[in-house]
């Protein structure tokens, strides 16, 4: 009787453990998750005010009873956002489609065929990602500067249609796929490029997808490549927006309209996210799992 009723109690004590354990959970996420959305929440509440009340806060309000769509307004009137918008969705989506092309044809070579050299030549070039960011952007300024390709989309897009850290995560992720496919494929005829677009593709979709976000944000967030390449305004993207907002003078005095140009550059990229976050997740663990 006296072991039924301690093995009830060391019951409840783990109980109440897991319990305890799980609340601690739960309140550590909720603080980081508040500590997380909170610039968010203040960046949109920001651009909703305006620039008379949120001048006049001596202490800063952390909600407004009057919201108002006027920074948003003096923020497009003073830079053309909407062609600054237009341009960076024209770069983004031919960007990443041009990489697209460039890296699953090469990710698959590396990953199914087989070719002499093919250990060394993925070592070397798997080398260059040892390489400064910094060299690279000097050599791509000057190689683009010498084909005359300044203040041009061709200039802007052509050094971004390839990266080997993507290469090398999408072989990682065809690798996983098992070899009898390849070779029972190849008895019944089947060409490589059949066998990449309608098994491999497919099955490696969560990271493809990955990739695309990854690439988009980086395209949409690029800003030292198109302040280098360009200096003519037909040609700026949003992140050269933000910064003639700034540098007009407006941005460092009109915070509101500053907050308000900023929203309407994440937006985008946070509905993108929110709607293929689970792919997203599914193509991270994806990529980190070998067997």
């Amino acid at each position: 009787m006296e072991k039924k009723l301690d093995f009830d109690k060391i019951e409840r004590r783990a109980a109440f453990r897991k319990r305890a354990f799980t609340a601690a959970d739960y309140v550590m996420l909720t603080v980081w998750a508040v500590m997380v959305l909170f610039p968010f929440y203040w960046m949109l509440l920001t651009s909703v005010k305006s620039y008379s009340s949120y001048s006049a806060e001596r202490i800063p309000q952390f909600f407004t009873l009057a919201p108002t769509l006027q920074s948003y307004q003096a923020a497009f009137t003073t830079a053309p956002l909407g062609r600054y918008f237009l341009n960076t969705v024209l770069y983004t989506v031919v960007t990443t489609g041009l990489m697209m092309a460039v890296i699953i044809p090469a990710a698959f070579a590396f990953a199914r065929l087989d070719f002499p050299g093919k250990t060394i030549a993925f070592t070397l070039f798997l080398s260059l990602m040892m390489i400064p960011n910094e060299l690279v952007v000097i050599t791509n300024f000057v190689t683009i500067t010498n084909l005359n390709l300044r203040n041009t989309f061709t200039g802007l897009i052509l050094p971004s249609v390839t990266s080997v850290f993507y290469i090398y995560l999408l072989k990682e992720n065809f690798e996983q796929i098992p070899d009898e496919l390849y070779k029972a494929a190849r008895v019944d005829g089947t060409s490589d490029f059949k066998y990449l677009t309608r098994v491999m593709i497919p099955i490696s979709k969560p990271t493809l997808v990955t990739i695309v976000i990854l690439k988009v944000i980086e395209c949409w967030n690029s800003y030292v490549w198109p302040r280098l390449i360009t200096d003519n305004a037909n040609y700026f993207l949003v992140s050269n927006g933000i910064q003639e907002i700034r540098e007009s003078g407006l941005g460092r005095e009109n915070i509101p309209a500053m907050m308000a140009a900023v929203v309407v550059i994440s937006v985008p990229l946070i509905v993108l996210f929110l709607i293929f976050r689970k792919k997203v997740m599914a193509g991270v663990s994806r990529g980190g799992t070998k067997g």
